[in-house]
């Protein structure tokens, strides 16, 4: 083997004849196992390597595990459903510069909000002395401007809009409970959360390629008053069936047996032509939470600062009594905060002349 084999091997080359046949042999055979030697090496080496890269892509892939899933999914399942369900229904630029105060439309073939557009306006945000349990938070008062016509969606996002955000990968299960057995279709999604909320105006946005959001909390003080100045958006009374919630006089509100969300669309519309500003269910929206409207902004944009780690939520919900229906009234909660009262509604953004 090795120097001994390899000066063998030159004494063949130059002198096989002189040589024994049995040292002629003797040095073949030789010649033969080292090669299997190296040839086995070889294999070993090729193995080896091939274990290496393989451990190496498996910990890329590890690691950015994420990535490719969310990847293979865009090209597989999220990108075709968006060409065919949502791009061909989104509005060109020249039609949404044309929409008016109070038109609707809705950017996809089903299951995603259908959208009203509110006027720009002027109002006085928060309650006065004369109101009702009015609460600290709500004050002071102030006059807010909104410069520029937006949309807000007509109704709660629902079940349905949600289910198709999570049929391509856009969207988490809802949490918890999902729906308490009331049912989901259109009834408003429940049990989401600040951040999920988040990740479906994102995949909207994505989807139509225009700038879904949330309300501001300015913007839905605005949207859910729709140009009144009293307690609750049809005047200083609760009344009965004008909303759902505990004392509301619903079907819905009745006895604690019954008491549930409503199907979105089951009350009437406001002066904006937007149903379930109050009541229902709490709606998310973008703002951190201020204990009162000391700094706050007047143009309606969101107010960030403050606590962040809590936002804003608004318009009560089916559980609480007709205090917390008014569109004044203001609450927060933890943004992974996920509960049966808890859902949202959202805006856009618009490209107006």
């Amino acid at each position: 083997m090795g120097v001994a084999l390899a000066q063998a091997r030159s004494w063949l080359g130059k002198r096989r004849e002189d040589l024994p046949v049995v040292d002629r042999n003797f040095i073949d055979q030789s010649t033969k196992r080292e090669s299997k030697v190296r040839a086995r090496a070889r294999r070993a080496q090729a193995l080896i390597y091939v274990l290496l890269v393989g451990i190496i892509l498996g910990l890329i892939g590890l690691i950015n595990r994420t990535y490719i899933e969310e990847a293979v999914n865009w090209y597989w399942t999220m990108q075709p459903y968006m060409v065919a369900q949502v791009r061909p229904y989104v509005l060109s630029p020249d039609a949404e510069r044309a929409l008016k105060p109070g038109q609707a439309f809705r950017e996809c073939a089903k299951d995603c909000p259908q959208m009203v557009v509110v006027p720009a306006g002027e109002f006085v945000m928060g309650s006065p002395p004369t109101e009702k349990r009015r609460m600290p938070d709500e004050v002071p008062q102030h006059t807010v401007t909104i410069a520029r016509p937006f949309a807000v969606s007509k109704y709660d996002v629902t079940f349905n809009d949600w289910d198709a955000c999570v049929s391509v990968g856009g969207c988490p299960r809802e949490g918890r409970a999902g729906d308490v057995d009331w049912g989901r279709d259109t009834r408003p999604v429940i049990y989401v959360s600040w951040d999920d909320a988040q990740q479906y105006v994102a995949w909207l946005s994505l989807m139509t390629g225009k700038p879904y959001r949330l309300l501001s909390d300015a913007e839905f003080e605005y949207a859910a008053r729709a140009g009144t100045q009293t307690a609750y958006p049809w005047g200083n009374d609760i009344g009965k069936n004008n909303a759902n919630c505990a004392g509301c006089g619903s079907q819905w509100s009745g006895s604690a047996g019954t008491w549930q969300t409503a199907p979105v669309g089951s009350f009437a519309a406001n002066r904006f032509g937007l149903h379930d500003m109050v009541g229902n269910i709490w709606k998310w929206v973008q703002d951190c939470y201020h204990p009162n409207y000391n700094g706050a902004p007047t143009d309606g944009s969101t107010w960030t600062g403050g606590d962040c780690t809590a936002r804003v939520i608004r318009g009560g919900s089916w559980g609480g009594g007709p205090e917390f229906v008014r569109p004044a009234f203001r609450d927060r909660s933890a943004t992974n905060d996920r509960n049966y009262t808890l859902g949202f509604r959202v805006a856009r953004t618009l490209v107006v002349p």
